[in-house]
């Protein structure tokens, strides 16, 4: 069986040193689950995109140091917010939007589930403050704080032989953190299945039981491709990610995407 094409953006219109250390982590996640990471430039024409990812099985969205800019969900920019990179949004609202017209799995990480959300209609929370959660931990601590998966989720089953119970009857996972944002109210056709149990925090998106698009719609706020080597978490989800995108066949014609 041949491997199934993921398609991932570059990051950034702007680091190229941020691009090079991160898209290499997404692609070898991607690459050692079984599947061909597929690089998508930032800035070329609608229909060069279109063309790369039309033989893609699978849309990763990464992490940026950009953030999804508050007018598409109806704010303004707070003090804290960081720069828009429209490259960026543009190229991903495109890859969204393929993925769900065909029914293709999509893994959103970071800030690529914070624009799975908003591009589904959801709102942001622009900066965390009140917490005493390490959210913003970096790239340098590989445990900030533990999340609460919902077990009857679709990551809940995905995570389960990795995580231990919690009093809530929830999974408990350790994660590490790198962000400043998180999801304030889910997207259309959206369920939180996983949030920090401190504060509350969103920390996973995936498709409701009636949510449109393909089967496997997934966002969460952590990054499994840089704890690939020591988690079995995070290693399942790519597995199941590249799984999805291996079983998937484009939608007949007749068959609406609902």
């Amino acid at each position: 069986m041949s491997r199934p094409r993921i398609a991932i953006p570059v990051p950034t219109s702007t680091d190229a040193e941020y691009n090079d250390q991160g898209w290499k982590q997404y692609a070898s996640a991607v690459e050692r689950s079984g599947g061909e990471a597929v690089e998508v430039p930032l800035g070329d024409p609608p229909a060069v995109t279109a063309r790369l990812i039309a033989d893609c099985q699978g849309i990763l969205l990464p992490g940026s140091g950009a953030d999804v800019n508050p007018q598409k969900y109806g704010q303004e920019p707070v003090a804290e917010c960081a720069p828009v990179d429209l490259a960026r949004e543009n190229v991903d609202e495109l890859l969204l939007q393929d993925a769900h017209n065909m029914g293709k799995p999509i893994l959103a990480i970071c800030f690529g589930t914070q624009t799975l959300n908003v591009w589904r209609g959801g709102t942001l929370v622009q900066h965390l403050t009140g917490t005493a959660v390490n959210h913003g931990a970096g790239r340098n601590v590989p445990v900030a704080h533990s999340v609460a998966v919902l077990a009857d989720s679709l990551l809940g089953e995905m995570i389960a032989p990795d995580a231990s119970a919690g009093p809530d009857g929830s999974l408990r996972l350790p994660v590490n953190s790198s962000h400043h944002q998180a999801i304030a109210k889910a997207g259309d056709g959206l369920r939180i299945s996983a949030f920090t149990p401190e504060d509350g925090i969103v920390e996973a998106i995936e498709n409701a039981p009636d949510g449109v698009g393909g089967r496997f719609v997934l966002g969460v706020q952590w990054h499994p491709e840089r704890s690939f080597d020591e988690s079995a978490s995070s290693r399942a989800i790519f597995a199941q990610f590249i799984a999805e995108a291996s079983a998937w066949a484009p939608r007949p014609p007749s068959e609406p995407a609902v």
